[in-house]
């Protein structure tokens, strides 16, 4: 039977956070204000879904039906009203139904999308590990240690994260089941690109 988590806060964005992926949010919208104190009180996640009409502040926007959850690893409150929050990706999901709260925040209930399948990095696709451990070794906190070069997942949610690719290719990457196909993606997407110099 899938997992399912009941009335979870979605934070639609401009973004899309993969599973191990590093979120930097400043929150200043009351809505979001209570979310994070009700998720830091309670070490609860959060939903973050691409937005696929609508903006970041002001009406609730319409979030994409597949997300990942997120958890506040570090915050700190630099002047009052403004909170800084890195937040972790953990779980793919996809929403059920949702919903708009009177102060304008949505929630859903969402089904937990099974961990994807996992496999070693095959040597025909190491181009995208090599260039991700160049870029990290010039950037050493671009990601969230610790760096797993050999993992298909690891390697391609770190690509599709890092690179410059439309917010809907980046949508359609998340929702795959499999870090080898992602990676079969992006390696053909590198490729095409010349990305190998």
């Amino acid at each position: 039977m899938s997992e399912r988590i009941a009335n979870l806060p979605l934070f639609p964005l401009h973004t899309v956070l993969f599973p191990g992926g590093r979120l930097p949010l400043k929150l200043f919208e009351q809505r979001y204000l209570e979310m994070a104190k009700e998720c830091l009180r309670t070490n609860a996640v959060f939903g973050v879904c691409l937005i696929l009409e609508g903006h970041e502040v002001g009406e609730p926007a319409l979030p994409a039906l597949v997300g990942c959850t997120a958890r506040i690893a570090t915050w700190d409150m630099p002047q009052l009203g403004v909170l800084n929050v890195r937040a972790l990706g953990e779980r793919r999901f996809r929403v059920i139904d949702h919903r708009t709260e009177k102060n304008g925040l949505l929630r859903a209930d969402v089904e937990l999308l099974a961990p994807e399948q996992d496999a070693e990095l095959p040597p025909r696709l190491a181009l995208g590990a090599q260039l991700l451990r160049r870029a990290i070794e010039s950037q050493a906190d671009l990601v969230e240690p610790p760096c797993r070069y050999d993992s298909c997942n690891w390697v391609s949610a770190r690509l599709a994260e890092l690179l410059p690719l439309p917010l809907a290719t980046k949508q359609e990457l998340l929702e795959m089941d499999t870090g080898l196909g992602r990676l079969e993606v992006l390696h053909a997407a590198l490729v095409r690109g010349g990305a190998s110099g």
